[in-house]
């Protein structure tokens, strides 16, 4: 795998997607050719813009319709970077025929499988795949999901260490950061929670439910190292599934109480409530404590994730 490789981002469109190719697109030295895919009729014209001469390619997830094109158009991608994903719990629980389909890449992994090279795939998991009656969850404890969402996801992960005989699976905690180029749908936890404390009245926050949220620019940071660790590769394969997350066990609270530090809000307008309370109906079922040990990940790949309260603070300048 001499020269330049290609990358193709699978959900370019969306939250992450769009992070990581304006990343990549940033980047001083690039020994790569970009292309990413979108479902919707045209991608968003921001970020063709912005990360222009990249190609941009329409397909069906669930019917593999379009991925043969990339290869004519664009070639056989070196890294395929799996961002797409049904990732609404509650759509995932009205619709779990859907979810199965999207978050499990039949399609994608069937057309890489036919590559002469092999590909690296980096797959995005979820916390979600952890039950949640515990803290600090490590990479090899038993994935026993609550919801549909989290089903599809480990069904996913079994689906590809099977079928794959290169990848790297990423277990992310809740990803937060400065918005996207071109407006995605995802609600944004931090924004939202300084939204709702400058209206200056008392907001429900779960006082139970903790994850180990991550910050947009440490998680397009993990993909460079991965990218990093191809280029060095020289045809080595690699089967890592690691948990991707920050290095605090962080309640809705908490993370609420770190935008009103920083934003300077009124804490008082803060109202814990518990996540089982009989009032709480989300239409699916939560995982209570999905908080991660991240040490695989800062000794796998020597990185320093940022702690919440200052993933806050860059968050909130850059809005």
């Amino acid at each position: 795998m001499m020269g330049r490789k290609r990358v193709l981002v699978v959900g370019g469109t969306g939250y992450l997607g769009q992070h990581l190719l304006q990343g990549l697109e940033k980047l001083q030295t690039k020994p790569y050719d970009l292309a990413f895919t979108h479902h919707s009729n045209n991608p968003p014209q921001p970020l063709t813009d912005a990360i222009s001469p990249s190609l941009a390619f329409r397909i069906d997830l669930e019917t593999g319709h379009g991925l043969s094109a990339i290869s004519e158009a664009f070639g056989q991608p070196h890294v395929i970077v799996n961002c797409a994903a049904l990732s609404v719990p509650r759509a995932c629980e009205m619709n779990p025929s859907a979810a199965m389909a999207v978050n499990v890449p039949h399609s994608l992994v069937k057309w890489l499988s036919s590559f002469t090279e092999t590909p690296l795939l980096i797959h995005l998991s979820t916390d979600q795949v952890y039950e949640g009656v515990k803290s600090f969850y490590k990479e090899e404890d038993e994935t026993v999901p609550v919801n549909v969402y989290g089903k599809s996801k480990v069904e996913a992960e079994q689906y590809i260490s099977i079928n794959c005989l290169n990848y790297a699976i990423l277990r992310s905690s809740i990803i937060y950061g400065p918005h996207t180029i071109s407006p995605v749908p995802k609600s944004l936890p931090i924004q939202v929670a300084r939204s709702v404390l400058n209206q200056k009245d008392k907001v429900d926050f779960f006082h139970d439910e903790f994850s180990s949220d991550y910050t947009i620019k440490n998680v397009v940071d993990t993909y460079f190292v991965f990218m990093s660790k191809l280029i060095c590769a020289k045809g080595r394969h690699m089967q890592l599934l690691l948990n991707v997350g920050g290095p605090d066990r962080v309640s809705r609270v908490q993370m609420a109480e770190a935008v009103a530090s920083v934003r300077g809000h009124n804490s008082s307008f803060i109202k814990p409530v518990s996540a089982s309370s009989p009032s709480v109906n989300r239409g699916v079922k939560s995982p209570a404590d999905i908080s991660m040990d991240i040490s695989r990940l800062i000794q796998v790949l020597d990185v320093t994730p940022t702690s919440f309260i200052d993933g806050v603070r860059l968050t909130l300048a850059s809005s």
